[in-house]
């Protein structure tokens, strides 16, 4: 298990984080075989195709948090030595600590007992929970999980040079992302996308059976089951 306080937070923006993270790897796989490199000091993470060192991908990070297996504990950036007490993640704080939850408002969180027996796995699970929270907190996306040495990762939210996620994008991109994406509430998903990425929702009726979605590039119209599951997407014109 995660971070237990934080998922609903995290389940709330998994469709929208989930499409924003299948655009970043889209644009780092088309350098090729790459790597990444960090320079704080200017404020940038790029991504640098090893082929042709002049393909670049580079993006603005914002450190959220890392994740250490020596203290066994995630340290948020606005707490961390070399973090901004000001700076993105003091969002998270702020909302922990008008929301009461202590898990974003306290600066450093003792890993729970569960963690299992890789905790390398799990360091990584944790990891995307973070990113996800941080998304649907600050409204920036995406993120990215770095390893940094000795187990530790660090979450950093990005700037990055990536087109606005559209309906479009959304309705090719969706049934492919849910063949490996468990919503707990696809219908609240749907909703949290479209507020993060600046749609305009409807629903269809009182029961909330359909959603419909419309912005520049177009309109879709999610259709819903009684648990909330996505059974279909209408979007006439935006496929094929």
């Amino acid at each position: 298990m995660t971070f237990a306080a934080l998922q609903p937070l995290a389940d709330r923006a998994a469709l929208f984080a989930s499409l924003r993270q299948d655009a970043l790897t889209t644009a780092v796989d088309a350098l090729g075989e790459n790597r990444w490199d960090a320079d704080m000091a200017a404020g940038t993470l790029t991504f640098t195709a090893k082929e042709n060192p002049a393909h670049q991908l580079v993006t603005r990070p914002h450190l959220v948090a890392t994740i250490a297996p020596g203290p066994r504990s995630l340290l948020w950036a606005w707490a961390h030595p070399q973090g901004d007490a000001q700076g993105v993640a003091a969002q998270l704080r702020d909302y922990g600590t008008q929301y009461g939850i202590t898990e974003l408002s306290q600066p450093e969180l003792p890993f729970p007992e569960d963690t299992g027996s890789d905790l390398d796995q799990w360091i990584a699970q944790v990891a995307h929970q973070i990113g996800t929270v941080a998304v649907e907190i600050t409204g920036r996306s995406p993120y990215y999980s770095a390893p940094i040495g000795g187990g530790t990762r660090a979450v950093f939210l990005l700037d990055a040079p990536l087109a606005p996620l559209t309906v479009r994008d959304a309705v090719i991109s969706v049934p492919r992302i849910l063949s490996g994406l468990a919503l707990s509430d696809a219908r609240s998903s749907v909703w949290d996308a479209a507020r993060l990425a600046g749609w305009n929702l409807q629903w269809t009726d009182e029961a909330f059976s359909g959603a419909i979605v419309t912005d520049a590039s177009g309109s879709a119209t999610f259709r819903f089951d009684e648990h909330a599951r996505i059974t279909g997407i209408e979007a006439p014109g935006l496929t094929g």
